[in-house]
């Protein structure tokens, strides 16, 4: 683990309703409409898309606890041509990208996009999507101005 030392002190010590926003977004996201690995990956390409090390790493353990492969987590950065990722996961995946990646020539999500999604996941689970992409970006800020060390618990950050 890095000697650096996060550059924020706990933000719930200074916003205490962080820790509620957390869980009910986690709660939300978790209504069982789209597999928890699935939310899992999505949350590990966001990490990897914004250059968070912190990210990653968490959504790598995450993935790593819930008992998935190495091979399936290493993929997730080629997931394009990874052989290993259903049809359901690959539409997930296209759309975190298609969120958090600037298009010059359209949309972001555009109706090919869409449908592609729609095929795998009806409108309960689209919507489930859509908010663990908004959950994995709302500490998106926190991660990249607070830097907390990677692979440290939230309890091992602020010990000071």
């Amino acid at each position: 683990m890095s000697t650096h030392q996060p550059r924020l002190p706990d933000p719930t010590a200074h916003v205490p309703r962080l820790t509620e926003l957390g869980g009910l977004l986690f709660e939300a996201v978790g209504n069982g409409s789209v597999p928890r690995t699935t939310i899992s990956l999505v949350h590990l390409r966001a990490g990897q898309l914004v250059g968070n090390t912190y990210l990653t790493a968490r959504h790598t353990g995450d993935l790593r606890r819930g008992g998935e492969t190495e091979d399936r987590i290493s993929a997730v950065a080629s997931w394009r041509d990874a052989p290993c990722f259903t049809g359901p996961e690959r539409a997930a995946l296209a759309l975190v990208e298609a969120v958090l990646t600037p298009n010059p020539h359209g949309e972001r999500v555009p109706d090919e996009l869409y449908a592609q999604v729609s095929r795998h996941y009806d409108d309960l689970a689209i919507t489930t999507l859509a908010l663990a992409i908004g959950q994995v970006n709302f500490f998106v800020p926190l991660v990249l101005v607070g830097r907390p060390l990677p692979g440290a618990t939230p309890a091992e950050q602020w010990r000071r």
